[in-house]
Formats: structure tokens, sequence, C-alpha cells
């Protein structure tokens, strides 16, 4: 009986600790994911998916830091991610959109290992450039918009080339 209250409370135990390290799982209408679903893309919109993109890229390269330490190319591509922000927050003063809060942190969690990392930021790249290919599309869309969306998804098939040499080490 002894034996089976242990068992109980290491069950218990790891139902709770894994309970706190859990996050909220992301909505489909969320940053590049949400981006790639819509049918009807407006400006308003095209700049709130590609911020919530970059917040999560930044959020998700925070954890990996977090866990990993300091260490490139996460930590370049972090500071690249804020430069990312800077630019559509000057879009949306133009604009006078509001801007929208930065959740992104319950939406990520570190992973395992460093190779499921950089993997992660190879899918993560990957989806950001579709999502800016799609937005750089949008009928009607600025210039200044365009010419913002087709640098920043230029700046990530950088990113996404470096996840890759790191993914690909062993």
């Amino acid at each position: 009986m002894k034996f089976i209250s242990i068992l109980v409370c290491l069950f218990l135990f790891a139902g709770f600790s894994g309970a706190a390290q859990a996050q909220t799982q992301l909505p489909a209408d969320f940053g590049a994911k949400g981006a790639l679903q819509d049918s009807s893309i407006t400006l308003d919109e095209a700049l709130v998916y590609a911020i919530q993109d970059e917040y999560l890229a930044q959020a998700r390269y925070d954890a990996i830091i977090g866990k990993f330490g300091s260490i490139r190319p996460f930590t370049n591509i972090k500071a690249a991610e804020q430069q990312h922000i800077n630019a559509l927050l000057v879009l949306f003063q133009k604009y006078n959109k509001q801007i929208p809060e930065d959740n992104a942190k319950q939406y990520v969690s570190a992973p395992e290992t460093l190779k499921d990392a950089f993997n992660q930021g190879v899918q993560g790249e990957i989806d950001n450039i579709a999502m800016y290919d799609k937005l750089k599309a949008i009928p009607g869309l600025p210039d200044d918009a365009k010419t913002v969306f087709t640098r920043l998804g230029d700046a990530s098939k950088n990113h996404l080339r470096a996840f890759q040499r790191g993914a690909g080490r062993d």
C-alpha cells in the first residue's frame, strides 16, 4: 500500500510540475499561421499578423536563450527581431493603428534540445517568409508597407539559413 501511495504522489507531482510548464496553445489566427489561413487581409490585419509573428519569434528565442544560454545565432536573431518590430511600429504609427499587446510569451516554451531549438527556428522562419510573401502581395498595399514586408521577408531568409546550418550540426 505504501508503494502505491508513493506512485500516486509521484504521478501527481509530475502532473503538477508539467502543468506549471504548460503553455497556452497558439491561436489559429495569430501571427504567420493566421495570415497564411486568412483569405482576405487588410492593411490593419497585415500589420497585426506581422508584429504578432515577430513577437512570437522574439519570445521563442528568449525561451531558448533562457534554457541554453547566450548562443549564436539565437542572440543575433533575437536582436534582429527587435529591429523588425521597430520597423513595423513605424507603420503602426504612420497609419494610426493600435499596436497589439505583446502576449507571445504565453505561447512558447523552451524546446528539449538545442537541435529542437534550431528546428523550431527553421520552421518559424519558413512560416515568417511565407507570411511576408503573402502580405507584400496584398492588392492596394501602400508602397512603404510593401517595402517593409519585403525587407523583413528577405532578412528572414538569412535567419533561415543560419538555423538550417545549426540544425545540420550533430
